[in-house]
């Protein structure tokens, strides 16, 4: 097989290459019925090319935009390069967008086809199929429940495949000529349209070059000397960033195997199944592993937690400078090894993360302790922080120079400054060509130097290490002066296995005070365990104990933030546990789980203010969106509690004001 071209700037160019250099290695898995299935490089580009020419028999054409929308499925993936490779737009949409946001994403990129899961995507598009006027084709990877749907416009995606194959079959110069087509390829072309979670309003088509996404790519791989003997398990959304740069551009750079779950209820046996070598997880996921170690613990023998709570406190006190290789006492040595036998090592492979030579996290803060719970615990885990608009890396954190409190420099030929009011702005190789169709929200975010304007606060340390202390426009003044960064607060209360999601509040107020979401897996694991009944989220959240219960985590998150001097004037006064969890479906959230502040402000309006106007209780209705578009209404009175502030480092008003 000829190789591909000596520039590589497209990443089908590396699918040749890799078909050649690593042919027999396993390129892609899925777990299907229980049974992982495996495909060679060799066999994925044999999939990918079929589905090109299968897509050219039914009018696919250069620079057509395809949809991709589901969870993560190989033949999404190969959906991807095969688009590449005949020079269109892949354009990936988010599962579980309710059908009008979907609707609005593909008939703003202006797609022609849709390459969709199953028949949930494909009735969500068929139900705005008006407003969607440029789509005419629809492939599914998922036949069930399709059968009797009419076929007008509507293909199974083996039919596309066998297309291909017959006309492979019929002419082998087809082969040929696709090959050469990818060659010819240019790294000016768009590589992929990713879309923005929309935190601050309608989301925007971020344009990749395939040059820049290339580039990127190869740096971090270098970076963190991943090869084609690594694997990752790929359960994020398909249409998040993160998941396209890191498995799937990272993958074809390096040549390493990407792992598909079965489900992303079936993740965490996936994951201990395949026990990857590289590995993120946005905060809330390692949350959510300390709330399930937390839970069994709890349920566990006197024995057993007493063997959990000493060698943990071992691993924090030695753990970390051991994995970072710096100096312990042979006592602390002989007891962590002791604990890695007892503990560490099982706990590992409980959660799947027994190979992991390199573990990232991002997405938003994540709390100090919980960051180093799992690196005492021996695991690489590092921060990096990232944007859509940089084809995810601006900084990352290298080995052996890790802190909690900190994301890392720059990441290799990225350059970061500071501006006047605090802003970090970045210029990067992966860097966007601009804003699909939004020239004026492109010109916005550009200095004229060419870079980027996050919409963070941040500065650097002494060591050069990017601290990021909230959203700039976040950021604000108490009326005494005091600090009010909210994004601080919240991962502060998020540090609580009970606390799911925060949103914080006091920019211009008198004082700060605080939204809670339980965390309905930890709080009805205690419930169950104290024989407290209970028959819906709301009823569990208004329960008199539970507010006991986060009284305490609000009253421990106050003295951490009266420990330091910046913040210690933002302590929460008054809080209350919110009736429903906020959802993405009803607008308070972004589909990366990330809080719509001023979507929540305007929600939320009438509760922000019997927070501050004395009121111990309130009584709200909140209209719901389930999936299928039908709406609902919620209904409850919501307790307000006071909290304790604590003496601590405050700084003077004016002094914090200045």
């Amino acid at each position: 097989m000829a190789q591909a071209a000596t520039s590589l700037d497209t990443f089908p160019k590396y699918l040749l290459l890799n078909a050649d250099r690593f042919r027999d290695r396993p390129a892609m898995r899925h777990k299907d019925y229980g049974i992982w299935q495996s495909w060679t490089w060799a066999q994925q580009m044999d999939e990918v090319r079929a589905f090109a020419i299968g897509l050219e028999t039914i009018g696919f054409s250069r620079g057509d935009k395809v949809a991709v929308v589901g969870a993560n499925r190989p033949r999404l993936y190969w959906t991807f390069a095969a688009v590449q490779s005949l020079g269109g737009v892949p354009v990936p949409v988010y599962g579980d967008a309710v059908a009008e946001e979907m609707a609005y994403v593909l008939d703003h990129a202006g797609v022609r086809f849709a390459v969709v899961q199953d028949q949930e995507q494909v009735d969500k598009i068929l139900s705005f199929r008006d407003q969607i006027p440029a789509l005419t084709e629809v492939i599914y990877d998922e036949a069930r429940g399709l059968r009797d749907y009419a076929r007008e416009g509507l293909h199974d995606f083996k039919e596309i495949q066998a297309a291909g194959r017959a006309l492979l079959s019929s002419d082998p110069e087809r082969a040929r000529l696709w090959e050469e087509g990818i060659r010819q390829g240019s790294g000016d072309e768009i590589s992929v349209m990713l879309y923005t979670s929309g935190t601050t309003g309608r989301s925007k088509g971020v344009m990749i070059k395939a040059s820049a996404a290339v580039n990127a790519a190869s740096d971090t791989v270098a970076f963190d000397s991943l090869t084609e003997k690594d694997s990752v398990l790929a359960y994020l959304p398909l249409a998040w960033v993160g998941d396209h740069y890191l498995n799937y551009a990272q993958g074809y750079v390096a040549g390493f195997c990407m792992n598909c779950p079965e489900s992303q209820q079936t993740v965490p046996q996936d994951l201990r199944e395949i026990a990857p070598t590289f590995y993120f997880a946005p905060p809330r996921v390692f949350e959510g592993l300390l709330t399930s170690v937390t839970i069994r613990m709890e349920d566990a023998g006197r024995l057993k937690k007493w063997i959990f709570r000493h060698f943990i406190e071992v691993a924090r006190k030695h753990g970390e400078a051991i994995l970072e290789k710096r100096p312990v006492p042979l006592s602390g040595r002989l007891s962590y090894a002791l604990g890695n036998l007892l503990l560490y090592g099982p706990l590992r492979n409980v959660l799947g993360l027994s190979n992991i030579r390199v573990a990232y996290t991002a997405g938003e803060a994540i709390g100090g302790d919980l960051f180093s719970f799992f690196r005492s615990l021996g695991i690489n885990l590092k921060q990096l922080y990232g944007q859509t608009e940089a084809f995810l890396y601006v900084t990352a954190q290298k080995d052996g120079a890790v802190r909690a409190d900190t994301v890392g420099p720059a990441t290799p030929n990225v350059d970061i400054r500071i501006s006047e009011d605090g802003e970090v702005l970045f210029r990067s190789p992966g860097q966007f060509s601009g804003y699909y169709k939004e020239d004026e929200k492109t010109a916005e975010v550009m200095t004229p130097d060419g870079f980027i304007k996050t919409g963070d606060a941040g500065f650097f340390d002494s060591d050069g290490q990017l601290k990021i202390i909230d959203r700039a426009k976040d950021v604000g003044r108490l009326r005494d002066g005091s600090l009010f960064a909210p994004k601080y607060i919240e991962n502060m209360l998020k540090f609580f296995p009970n606390i799911k999601e925060a949103v914080a509040f006091g920019n211009g107020r008198d004082f700060a005070t605080a939204f809670i979401n339980i965390d309905l897996q930890a709080v009805g694991d205690w419930a169950e365990r104290n024989n407290i009944a209970y028959a819906s989220y709301q009823e569990l959240a208004g329960h008199p104990d539970v507010y006991k219960m986060i009284a305490r985590n609000v009253d421990e998150t106050n003295r951490r933030l009266a420990k330091e001097p910046m913040m210690a004037g933002a302590q929460i006064r008054r809080f209350l546990i919110l009736h429903k969890e906020l959802d993405a479906d009803d607008g308070e959230l972004t589909r990366t789980q990330k809080v719509r502040r001023a979507f929540v402000d305007e929600r939320y309006h009438d509760l922000i203010g019997a927070l501050y106007d004395g009121s111990t209780e309130k009584y709200v209705e909140t209209e719901v969106t389930y999936e299928d578009g039908r709406k609902g209404k919620i209904r409850a009175t919501v307790k307000i509690e006071d909290a304790a502030v604590h003496e601590g480092a405050a700084q003077p008003a004016r002094e914090a004001a200045a």
